[in-house]
């Protein structure tokens, strides 16, 4: 016997906001979830072992953001569907998540029937947005706006240091992103000198700010 049933991954560091949305999924037929992450690096890997059918990721989520998180899921698992759910229309990452692949992007005062939409939409090999993502979508092919100087100078970070980047944003020691990444400090101090000289800053506050400014981390209300 064939089994159609579409297996659905979450991914947000909000339980209540997965509890939220497993309770919705559950409860349409054909939908089944069957794993949950609480921030991008458990997310790759937990996503890897189970190979769902579709995840729905959130952006802002602690070390490893979910454009870092889609990017490495896309790259092991081409045919797994993925939707973002995010509080804000991140309009400067809307274009780099559909060049990874996303399929959906959603924000998070979408309905029940919005996220269900989309995950039937991404099954069928098609895309779904929020209507006031697609009006910026609309607007940028109209107005064709320019990275600002910033967002030039994120842009420049290889994928590696865009991970190390986050977790020192996060207040994040030397010793745990060593531990996190398997790799020696002074490999982390060699990173970290380069992304501080690649964004022009001089010091770890300075950066703070920066991941700040380019909606990396974000600050709890």
């Amino acid at each position: 016997m064939i089994d159609n049933r579409v297996t659905i991954f979450l991914a947000d560091d909000h339980t209540i906001v997965r509890e939220g949305l497993a309770k919705l999924l559950e409860g349409e037929p054909g939908f089944q979830v069957i794993g949950e992450a609480e921030n991008g690096r458990e997310a790759v890997r937990k996503v890897e072992q189970l190979k769902p059918d579709v995840v729905l990721m959130d952006i802002a989520m602690p070390m490893l953001n979910g454009i870092e998180a889609t990017r490495q899921i896309k790259k092991l698992l081409p045919r797994t569907k993925i939707i973002i759910l995010s509080m804000h229309s991140h309009e400067r990452y809307i274009k780099e998540l559909f060049s990874l692949g996303a399929s959906g992007y959603l924000l998070k005062d979408s309905t029940g029937d919005d996220i269900i939409k989309a995950i039937r939409a991404a099954q069928s090999g098609d895309t779904y947005l929020s209507p006031s993502v697609s009006r910026l979508i609309i607007e940028d092919y109209v107005s064709t706006k320019k990275k600002s100087f910033r967002e030039q100078l994120y842009s420049t970070l290889s994928n590696r240091e865009r991970e190390i980047f986050q977790m020192i944003a996060e207040g994040r020691t030397t010793r745990e992103i060593s531990e996190i990444l398997c790799i020696s400090r002074s490999t982390v101090k060699t990173h970290r000198a380069k992304i501080m000289e690649k964004l022009r800053l001089e010091n770890i506050s300075q950066l703070i700010q920066f991941a700040i400014k380019v909606g990396i981390v974000e600050i709890d209300s």
